[in-house]
């Protein structure tokens, strides 16, 4: 297994595990990588140090008490959840960005390619006033916001919107 440290042009910084240096190549060629932050394709690898496992270790005493709860709940401590966020150029911002995004993803119908007509059939009361997200062009962006249409375009890193494993 291989873990490498990556960053996206954004400058978010995050792990990928990788079978072998070939398999994060193959996948980056393909575009398979994506920053789980801001959801950008342009993936570059940052140093990292080596980890070498040269047999088991018997851990001394000191190390093998648990953090105390105020340790783990530290940013970034034993317990955090946004691990791959680590290293992040404002990691508090982007732990507050992804869990925004969780929140509308959680709290939104995905209507896909349908969004520009969903949005003018709820904004002229067609249809059940809800909350929706979807794909719209630019141009069907500009249109909707020039009828009045309070649309706001957010793009969702595609990690998010599947099952995470």
């Amino acid at each position: 297994m291989k873990v490498l440290n990556l960053e996206c042009k954004h400058q978010h910084v995050f792990e990928g595990w990788f079978g072998s240096e070939d398999d994060f190549v193959s996948q980056q060629e393909r575009g398979l990588i994506e920053c789980p932050v801001c959801g950008n394709a342009t993936i570059a690898k940052r140093l990292s140090a080596p980890r070498l496992n040269l047999g088991a270790q018997p851990v001394p005493a000191a190390e093998s008490v648990p953090p105390s709860s105020a340790e783990a709940a530290q940013p970034g401590g034993p317990y955090s959840t946004n691990t791959a966020l680590v290293g992040a150029a404002d990691p508090e911002f982007a732990k507050a960005w992804m869990e925004m995004a969780k929140r509308v993803l959680a709290n939104t119908t995905d209507v896909g390619d349908k969004f520009a007509e969903e949005a003018r059939k709820i904004h002229y009361g067609e249809t059940a006033e809800r909350s929706i997200r979807g794909r719209a062009s630019r141009e069907q962006t500009l249109e909707l916001l020039e009828e009045g249409i309070a649309v706001m375009p957010l793009p969702l890193p595609e990690a998010l919107k599947g099952p995470l494993q």
